[in-house]
């Protein structure tokens, strides 16, 4: 169950994002990380509508159907977890 992660460098909120990904990688996740401000990562945030960073998406599989999304917010680590176990 794919889990994708928007960032930038300077972002202030990108940090505390990231280590709350760790923590749901460690249950199993695999969590994809994109910098918007390459051209790849702006590619995959143009495709998602991805404005604000940190953005977070818990996507289904076969689809990528958009299941639960955080935009400019850091995921609460409960929300998020319940989240990616509900695939």
């Amino acid at each position: 169950m794919p889990v994708k992660m928007f960032y930038k460098e300077d972002c202030g909120k990108c940090p505390a994002t990231k280590e709350v990904l760790k923590g749901l990688e460690a249950l199993g996740a695999t969590v994809e990380y994109y910098d918007v401000e390459d051209v790849d990562g702006m590619a995959e945030a143009a495709y998602y509508g991805v404005m604000s960073t940190p953005t977070t998406l818990v996507l289904r599989d076969d689809e990528e159907e958009e299941v639960r999304s955080w935009r400019g917010d850091v995921p609460d680590p409960e929300e998020l977890e319940r989240a990616w176990k509900s695939l």
